[in-house]
């Protein structure tokens, strides 16, 4: 099924993996000690400074440097439970740091818990111990040769089991899905380069690995990027997150990627979206559809997630997930099996009603709750208040357990249209910050009626949210000719 099965893929594997630090650090962390570290020297300084001082003013500053020796305590603690004793240790660093946290809060304590202060028992030589605290400088070196470590800490945790490139001095949230065809999350810059790819990384990579040949395909709507890292060889397709593209879009993008790869045998492309799934996926599978590297768009659906996903680290699939992306790669097999890469016949349609089956449970169990927004082109067409039975009925016919939304005046739609559903009863809310809707394109309806199980509609489809979606929930649009 795949014209290439034989190319040996790079998994992006170092040969010899060595065991990853995973620590539970973030930036913030690392700016908040360092900033505590600067207020324990100085309430030693203030402390060695003043020849006497009231019982407030030396309980205050004994006060927060015990907060501040525990606060450390329970920071290596954290880091010994969530890397294993073993692994934290087996670093002279983490030992000397240890030793450093605990000699510190020893002698706090001590301090603190005794009158060895009072003038008739040596105070400036019990009060020089506590200048032992300023070893805990070493933390300031510690946390700062930490903060590359943990750039690309955060960036796995973010990335989750999403297949990476770690070799070649690289660690990037890429994936070569063939070996022309490459996914990766977002290439990014300032802040969001702390938890995402970082432009310059992903641009070195590309250079160094397909100098000259490569092209970028940016999927997100939402941001962009100077295309002067990638020596302006990038293209754009304007889909928004967790949405789906256009058909027109779906087929200017296979025609760029033909005319791209057809032009040199050396030639890949690089698409991300801000995840590098959901639409990367979709697009992916397009393009492998096009190229006859698969037949069904299922098989291509499943090979992408099987190569996006890391099962050594989770079973955690991260493929194209929505059922309507998914939808609309399996429009695209057929636009390209039965309509030879042109867009099918349009059919405008009238939308009549709406039959949500299995509503018991779901809101208030009748419908009654639920708005419906319809959009064609990005444009609202049609919305109606079911509580209000503004622009539409509503009969709970209670035999079949279903909800029978009738649109007044229903919109004539063609061509992509997106449902929404909202609900006032506090349903819990997914992508799109609705319950659930899904996508659709009128020329690929049959007999005026579409059908959308639970596994189809957007959100319900998540295996967590079926205790409020039961097995048999779903949708049936009606329509009748315009």
């Amino acid at each position: 099924k795949m014209e290439d099965a034989q190319v040996k893929i790079d998994d992006g594997k170092r040969e010899s993996v060595e065991a990853d630090t995973m620590h539970q650090y973030v930036h913030t962390a690392f700016v908040f000690g360092v900033i505590l570290i600067l207020v324990d020297i100085v309430l030693v300084i203030v402390d060695l400074s003043l020849n006497t001082k009231s019982k407030g003013v030396g309980d205050a500053i004994e006060a927060v440097s015990l907060a501040i020796s525990f606060f450390f305590l329970i920071d290596v603690l954290l880091r010994v439970y969530v890397e294993g004793f073993k692994v934290y240790f087996s670093s002279k660093l983490n030992i000397a740091d240890a030793c450093v946290v605990v000699l510190t809060l020893v002698v706090t304590i001590i301090y603190t818990a005794t009158d060895l202060s009072g003038a008739s028992l040596i105070p400036r030589v019990v009060t020089f111990l506590r200048f032992l605290r300023i070893i805990i400088l070493v933390r300031v070196l510690r946390l700062a040769t930490q903060k590359k470590e943990l750039e690309k800490v955060t960036r796995r945790m973010v990335s989750e089991n999403k297949r990476r490139y770690q070799k070649d001095g690289f660690d990037l949230d890429l994936t070569y899905v063939t070996d022309r065809v490459i996914a990766m999350s977002f290439p990014s810059s300032g802040k969001q380069s702390f938890y995402r790819n970082p432009i310059r990384e992903v641009a070195r990579f590309l250079d160094t690995k397909h100098e000259g040949h490569y092209k970028v395909y940016n999927l997100c709507s939402e941001k962009g990027y100077d295309p002067q890292f990638f020596h302006y060889r990038v293209e754009r397709v304007f889909i928004d997150d967790h949405n789906v593209p256009s058909l027109e879009d779906m087929l200017k993008y296979t025609a760029s990627v033909r005319d791209w790869m057809s032009a040199d045998p050396r030639n890949v492309i690089a698409i991300h979206c801000k995840g590098g799934k959901g639409r990367t996926g979709t697009m992916v599978c397009t393009w492998l559809i096009d190229s006859d590297q698969f037949e069904s768009a299922q098989d291509s659906l499943d090979y992408f997630g099987e190569r996006r996903t890391d099962k050594s680290q989770s079973s955690k699939f991260q493929g194209v997930e929505t059922p309507s992306q998914s939808r609309y790669v399996g429009y695209y097999e057929i636009m390209k099996t039965t309509f030879n890469r042109q867009l099918p016949p349009p059919k405008a349609l009238r939308i009549k009603s709406i039959h949500i089956h299995s509503i018991a449970g779901v809101g208030k169990g009748d419908g009654s709750d639920l708005k419906v927004k319809i959009i064609v082109k990005k444009e609202l067409v049609f919305q109606c208040a079911c509580a209000k039975q503004e622009n539409c009925t509503v009969f709970s016919d209670m035999s079949a357990n279903t909800a029978v939304i009738g649109l007044k005046n229903g919109p004539v739609v063609e061509g992509d249209v997106k449902v929404m559903f909202e609900s006032s009863a506090g349903l819990p809310k997914g992508y799109e910050d609705v319950p659930f809707y899904f996508w659709f394109n009128t020329s690929f309806t049959m007999d005026n009626k579409l059908f959308l199980p639970r596994e189809e509609l957007d959100n319900p489809h998540k295996p967590k949210t079926w205790d409020l979606y039961k097995e048999d929930f779903g949708v049936t649009v009606f329509f009748s000719e315009p």
